[in-house]
């Protein structure tokens, strides 16, 4: 099946992309070839094979979870590009955040 004109370009309003006229072609022989691939992984025959989680057998290793002291706020806080109030200071994420948010964090006391 081929990747007509009309389907590229509803695929780029639904993926918001502004794509020019000259590069519809380039684009569906692209997702063409995804396309084409995609067939071929769906071809092969998988019937009789195991079910693999992965590629060898080794497990996650955790460390273990120690409270360990830090006593050095100040040098911490040496690193911070910004700070207020003892605190780093970070950029707002969303438009309409409240101001009381204040957009920082405060660093933990030390144990």
């Amino acid at each position: 099946m081929k990747i007509s004109k009309e389907e590229i370009l509803h695929i780029a309003n639904l993926a918001d992309l502004e794509i020019e006229e000259k590069d519809i072609d380039q684009y569906a022989l692209n997702l063409q070839d995804i396309l084409n691939f995609a067939n071929i992984v769906n071809d092969v025959p998988v019937e009789n094979l195991d079910i693999t989680i992965g590629t060898n057998e080794k497990k996650n290793v955790f460390r273990k979870d120690e409270i360990q002291k830090f006593e050095d706020n100040q040098a911490l806080m040496e690193n911070a590009p910004e700070k207020s109030q003892n605190m780093f200071k970070v950029p707002k994420l969303m438009e309409n955040a409240p101001e009381k948010s204040q957009n920082m964090f405060k660093v933990p006391k030390v144990l």
